[in-house]
């Protein structure tokens, strides 16, 4: 609980820092008032594709785990999806959502081993995608990056290397596990000696559970070589509706001449920039980002359109998924408290 509350206050600290950053310089009223005349047309469309953004993961893992045997209605995957999201998002790095993720999983009776299988699953096509797509834009794109990101062109490269490097050592731990553990534990020893870590047998069995993890995320796609194609295709259009949020947006403000490929990639590459950076919910960073990069394709309305796209796809999403973290959370607690069941909610 004290975790929780600390993970929450910091949360709500960058948040409020964001906000007082967003608005700095700006009149309050002519923001809300740009916002408020927005076309409402395009508005719906965004706000669907961003909660269609957190849908596509649980429909990814409803599929995953009917593979493995385990039968799952929509509903509850859905709820397995904006559950993660929400502890991703008060989290640094987004590393709070797939434990809480387990423990629902396995609530509903899905074992754990399987339930591993299948989050590590997404989560390896999830930064295989953005690898990609971070490649793709710095080949393909460069001119615009190097034009609108300006000075900070560095945080494209560090989030691009970020996420290489972790998708490397996916790609390292399919390939060669006992060479990567090796690796691991190695430079785990290095810092030790450096004194930049202290010495931790807890260290050492997460770095052992990481790659057996992995391991079998692999042996999973090996068994179902028909669903790796599926899997990258339906993790890249889940992540391309947040791009295609920002265009409505755009479009939603009455705004022209910027192309539709250009607000896309842009918004694109700004993810790639922040997404392993470690804040919670990568706030702060993201706005300042969207702030320098489309600065002059939204003009006057660079600060409504912030707030809106900001507003769709993060704080909205984070109180929708605060509904299915609460609904869960006095369920679970309604169910243990009925006689003869223990705290999975399986009769003694």
């Amino acid at each position: 609980m004290k975790k929780k509350l600390l993970q929450f206050l910091f949360f709500f600290v960058v948040m409020g820092l964001t906000i007082y950053a967003v608005f700095q310089g700006n009149d309050l009223n002519e923001v809300m008032t740009a916002v408020h005349g927005m076309n409402k047309f395009w508005l719906i469309p965004a706000a669907i594709l961003a909660v269609l953004f957190v849908m596509c993961e649980g429909i990814m893992i409803r599929d995953l785990l009917r593979l493995l045997g385990h039968e799952n209605s929509l509903i509850r995957c859905f709820s397995y999806s904006f559950i993660g999201y929400f502890y991703s998002g008060i989290t640094p790095s987004a590393s709070g959502g797939q434990p809480l993720q387990l423990y629902y999983m396995n609530q509903d009776g899905n074992n754990l081993s399987d339930s591993s299988v299948v989050l590590l699953t997404v989560a390896f096509f999830s930064r295989i995608v953005l690898t990609v797509i971070g490649i793709f834009l710095l080949i393909f794109t460069h001119g615009w990056l190097l034009t609108y990101f300006q000075g900070y062109m560095f945080v494209y490269y560090l989030g691009l290397i970020l996420n290489t490097l972790v998708a490397a050592g996916i790609l390292g731990v399919m390939v060669a596990p006992q060479v990567v553990l090796k690796i691991a534990n190695g430079v785990d020893t290095l810092l030790v000696k450096m004194r930049i870590l202290k010495r931790s047998p807890e260290r050492r069995v997460k770095i052992v559970n990481f790659v057996d993890g992995y391991k079998g995320a692999v042996n999973f796609l090996i068994r179902h070589k028909e669903k790796i194609a599926y899997l990258f295709f339906f993790t890249l259009l889940q992540r391309v509706t947040l791009y295609v949020l920002t265009w409505f947006v755009y479009k939603g403000f009455g705004l022209s001449g910027a192309g539709f490929f250009k607000v896309i990639f842009l918004q694109a590459a700004i993810y790639v920039s922040v997404e392993m950076l470690p804040l919670p919910g990568a706030q702060g960073i993201t706005e300042l980002l969207y702030h320098n990069v489309f600065g002059a394709i939204f003009g006057s309305f660079l600060t409504p359109s912030l707030l809106v796209v900001r507003g769709l796809d993060f704080y909205m999403l984070m109180l929708v998924s605060l509904v299915f973290v609460l609904y869960r959370f006095f369920r679970t607690k309604r169910i243990t408290s009925l006689p003869g069941r223990t705290s999975s909610g399986e009769a003694k």
